[in-house]
């Protein structure tokens, strides 16, 4: 597969503990579908596509991850359905993540958008974006 020119190529989260980004952060990708593509005693990433993501417990890390400060605030990922999109909600509560803004779930983005938003134990967001609304 050729990337298409100025497409994301890969984003490296730095993390706390390996091993719970592992069982958040890892859970999610693999359901997303990325597949895992490498590993390394501090560090692991998926790919999707030309596209690959690297959680990574560098001992240069300083400080917990805070998606409140200047940089990063979230992730968002594309989700085929509505339904799909709740299935990964239901799964994750079990993972580390917890449901954001659940009073207006899942139209906090909007009433013509299906999203959930999730937070897991280290602070980190993620969107998940319904692609058809059949829900």
């Amino acid at each position: 597969m050729k990337a298409t020119h100025g497409a994301l190529h890969h984003v490296e989260l730095w993390v706390c503990d390996l091993v719970a980004a592992e069982r958040s952060l890892g859970w999610l990708l693999l359901a997303l579908g990325y597949q895992e593509c490498d590993r390394w005693r501090q560090g692991v990433s998926y790919r999707l596509g030309t596209t690959y993501i690297v959680l990574e417990a560098s001992p240069a890390v300083r400080g917990d991850h805070d998606r409140m400060r200047a940089g990063l605030n979230h992730l968002a990922f594309h989700v085929r359905t509505a339904s799909e999109v709740e299935s990964l909600v239901r799964k994750a509560a079990g993972r580390g993540w917890a449901l954001m803004f659940a009073d207006r779930h899942p139209h906090a983005a909007g009433p013509d958008r299906y999203v959930a938003y999730l937070e897991n134990l280290a602070g980190f967001e993620v969107e998940l974006v319904a692609m058809d609304m059949d829900a």
